[in-house]
């Protein structure tokens, strides 16, 4: 088991202070290398290359259950409890969300929508219930705003914008695209913060163009937008965190391939039974 860790670690850290500290040989550890591989090393060698990548093509965002789904798809046979010991051995961990800043300004005279949700997110279908809320991201220019509307049925991303500026049109805009993709019944649940770009006369005009009905979360209650809170917190751990924006043109191209490449089409969920959002969405049609 030394020799293991010592190999799993040697691109880190120099090979002679690895075998100093767990006071094992350096000749000891190249017999160890020299030693021809049982069939289950080999067996773990695959399974740990095909883990990497799945590691690796996630943005780091999956644990042992989802990675031992992927590999049972891709026709392993294989055991959560074998994918755990391989991640362990190998240091192979899932970037983990912490919290961030709120946008919102709810210090306006605009009228409030009830909270129509009231914490229920479930749907027996889509176009019944939507999410939309606004997040930053830091850029060396300046702040960049993303406003994103999530149908809460498959968490899918069915509209967002962005801008340098924390405007009313950068809701109006996300909501538009939202609209002219999923044409969407009359009756749909809008739910929102209660800032003022949502408030607005006429964010609140297009909702009522379209048939919408508004709700809002209580006053500094995050969890009101539950799902919402879920997706922004997933993009910055899984992406924006682990990455230095020089611009704001870079950042709408990381999120475009983000959301359109992989939060959407691949992004497992547990919610959704570890499959993703557009992926449930087929499954349901």
């Amino acid at each position: 088991m030394r020799f293991k860790f010592i190999d799993a670690k040697k691109a880190d850290h120099p090979l002679h202070l690895l075998c100093k500290a767990f006071n094992v040989s350096l000749s000891g550890y190249y017999d160890w290398r020299k030693r021809p591989m049982s069939e289950r090393q080999r067996k773990d060698l695959v399974l740990l290359t095909n883990i990497r990548t799945i590691h690796k093509e996630n943005y780091q965002s999956y644990g042992r259950e989802r990675i031992t789904d992927e590999l049972r798809d891709l026709g392993f046979t294989v055991s959560e409890k074998r994918v755990s010991r391989l991640m362990k051995e190998n240091n192979i961990k899932v970037i983990r969300t912490h919290a961030f800043k709120k946008t919102t300004d709810s210090d306006h005279t605009f009228n409030v929508a009830p909270n129509l949700l009231d914490g229920d997110f479930t749907t027996t279908g889509p176009n019944q219930k939507w999410a939309g809320d606004i997040s930053y991201i830091k850029t060396a220019e300046g702040w960049l705003y993303l406003a994103v509307v999530i149908d809460l049925y498959s968490r899918r991303v069915i509209g967002w914008a962005t801008s340098k500026r924390l405007k009313r049109k950068l809701v109006i805009d996300a909501l538009q695209r939202a609209i002219a993709l999923r044409q969407p019944p009359e009756g749909v649940i809008f739910h929102s913060d209660r800032g003022s770009q949502y408030c607005s006369h006429d964010y609140q005009k297009l909702l009522r163009k379209h048939g919408f009905k508004a709700s809002m979360s209580g006053k500094g209650n995050c969890y009101d937008n539950a799902a919402v809170e879920t997706f922004f917190k997933s993009l910055k751990a899984e992406l924006i965190w682990r990455m230095k924006l020089e611009t704001r043109e870079q950042a709408e191209k990381v999120l475009f391939g983000y959301i359109n490449r992989f939060y959407n089409p691949k992004r497992c969920h547990s919610y959704l039974g570890n499959i993703s959002p557009m992926q449930f969405e087929l499954n349901a049609a």
